[in-house]
């Protein structure tokens, strides 16, 4: 919001490109480029924004100003073609600047995460998750608290369907609650639902690692069979 307010031109960017940024979870910016001159300066910046889905949305600042000592003008584009385009019309002396960095500044990759999160009411789903278990070995509260944090979650069954022990009949689902944390984090709790109880009724319990779920749904098929 900071930066399409300060953009003289932001009004002509298309609407896509504004409702995929109501989904932005993270940013990162950094100087691109930078030519200054004669009171004169000319400046890039990269800003590239973690969607919820995963993928990364990138935008391109132009800062300059029209006359020395004049107030800085901010315009935004959204590829570099434009963004060099609107730069080549600026009148800079070409000579002798004060600084300058043609060259590009090579930034980081922007992490993809492993999943497409949906950032809706993630930290209250993990303290629901949470509030539920049964098992006693559930999750520490330290991990509670980091999950406060979550801005984004997605549910992936990793294992389902109907099993038989014995003569009892038993099943056992497997899922994995990937949370994506503010600092861009990604944390996975996994949870297992069976009906491997004396009663037969449904049970969940919640594990901090894939491992540890799956050997406890081993230890609950073995205590139901003969």
């Amino acid at each position: 919001m900071r930066l399409l307010g300060r953009a003289l031109n932001s009004f002509e960017l298309p609407d896509e490109i504004l409702r995929r940024l109501d989904c932005a979870l993270a940013h990162d910016g950094s100087l691109h480029s930078a030519h200054h001159s004669a009171g004169l300066h000319r400046e890039t910046y990269r800003h590239t924004w973690l969607l919820a889905d995963g993928s990364a949305l990138t935008l391109w600042e132009l800062v300059h100003n029209t006359a020395p000592g004049s107030e800085p003008q901010h315009e935004v584009y959204v590829d570099e073609e434009e963004l060099h385009a609107a730069g080549s019309r600026l009148a800079l002396p070409p000579d002798a600047p004060d600084f300058e960095l043609p060259v590009q500044v090579r930034l980081s990759p922007v992490p993809i995460p492993r999943h497409a999160y949906v950032p809706d009411a993630s930290a209250d789903h993990a303290r629901r998750l949470l509030r539920r278990a049964e098992n006693a070995d559930r999750p520490d509260a330290d991990l509670a608290d980091r999950l406060s944090t979550a801005c984004g979650h997605q549910i992936v069954q990793a294992f389902g369907g109907p099993g038989r022990a014995g003569r009892a009949r038993i099943g056992f689902s497997l899922y994995e609650h990937a949370f994506l944390l503010r600092d861009g984090v990604e944390v996975s709790l996994w949870e297992v639902e069976h009906t491997a109880t004396p009663d037969g009724r449904h049970m969940c319990e919640v594990y901090d690692s894939e491992d540890t779920a799956r050997r406890a749904m081993e230890r609950r098929a073995a205590q139901v069979s003969p």
